[in-house]
């Protein structure tokens, strides 16, 4: 699969952007196993546009992430359009503009999927941020608002017209939220569309080596985004890659193991935001990673509740020690 000319291989694998999650040290540990296309966290324009230092930290990049996205949102087309040229300083691979966001702070006002109830304003920001800035411009969206108002096939060829690259396509709308099941017909539909040129990404509920294969085989999409499944499991890109090559099931890591990647994600992230700040950033990674451990409890909250990395490292040996055979 090409984007705007960029290879990024057959089956490209693609980590979704997550709000507070896919900052630059997880993403680097996604990288190493084996995600192909990597997004940031979506930023807000109108704190890019502000100069405000915790959005600006978020346009950071290593040249090892490559291919990268740095992912944007907003209301208005002109902050958009002066967010973007903020972003293309840095030379991200490609801009991504947030038209899928459902959470009530962001789509309520106006922004994410907020856009899904005026697509021609959806359209004109694409247009005028494609307009405004040389690199590559894609879109990440919802199958529409809610169930009566279906209208990403519509959406997606407007986007098209106006300069999109490629396009990523959650398969619910934005009345379910994260709720009930990704329905990948809709996208389906897309990426058949002959009138369709540019890739088409699909997202939603890709938790298997097998559902990422079903995506590819039945529904033909051209690349598939993973996001939740990878909090605290970002080695399941290298399962599905060995799936795809082999047909077996590479086991999850064992305890020990876990502890180890973990050990060296905690750092990443302290030493990224400060040990704080970093620890409290990791706690949703941690519960995700030892989640269903039996009689873990008492040590599940000594973990999330640890003060420094000292303390924790402490836990770790616990349960290091508890769960060996596991």
């Amino acid at each position: 699969m090409k984007v705007a000319g960029k290879e990024m291989g057959e089956r490209p694998l693609i980590l979704a952007p997550m709000e507070d999650v896919t900052n630059p040290p997880f993403r680097k540990f996604c990288k190493k196993y084996g995600a192909d296309w990597l997004y940031s966290e979506f930023v807000s324009a109108d704190a890019l546009v502000r100069s405000v230092n915790k959005s600006l930290k978020k346009l950071t990049i290593d040249e090892c992430e490559r291919p990268v996205t740095i992912q944007i949102y907003g209301r208005y087309v002109d902050s958009m359009v002066e967010a973007a040229r903020i972003v293309e300083q840095v030379q991200p691979d490609f801009i991504d503009i947030n038209f899928g966001c459902p959470v009530k702070r962001v789509a309520q006002k106006g922004a994410g999927a907020g856009l899904l109830r005026d697509v021609p304003l959806m359209v004109e920001m694409a247009k005028e941020i494609v307009r405004a800035v040389r690199i590559p411009v894609t879109a990440k969206t919802r199958l529409g608002w809610d169930s009566e108002h279906i209208l990403i096939e519509d959406i997606a060829e407007r986007l098209q017209d106006v300069g999109i690259q490629a396009l990523a396509i959650h398969g619910r709308t934005r009345a379910q939220m994260y709720t009930g099941e990704a329905d990948w017909e809709p996208i389906a539909r897309v990426k058949n569309n002959p009138r369709i040129r540019i890739p088409i990404l699909g997202n939603g509920d890709i938790t298997s080596p097998q559902k990422a294969k079903e995506a590819f085989d039945k529904y033909g999409v051209d690349g598939v985004m993973i996001g939740r499944a990878t909090i605290g499991r970002p080695w399941i890109f290298q399962q599905i890659k060995h799936y795809f090559a082999t047909g077996e099931i590479l086991p999850d890591l064992s305890v020990a193991e876990q502890i180890e990647v973990i050990k060296e994600q905690i750092l990443l992230s302290v030493d990224w935001i400060d040990e704080v700040r970093g620890l409290l950033h990791m706690r949703r990674h941690m519960a995700a990673m030892f989640k269903g451990l039996p009689h873990f409890r008492e040590l599940r909250i000594r973990m999330l509740q640890a003060p420094s990395v000292e303390e924790l490292w402490k836990v770790f040996d616990e349960i290091r020690e508890r769960y060996a055979e596991i």
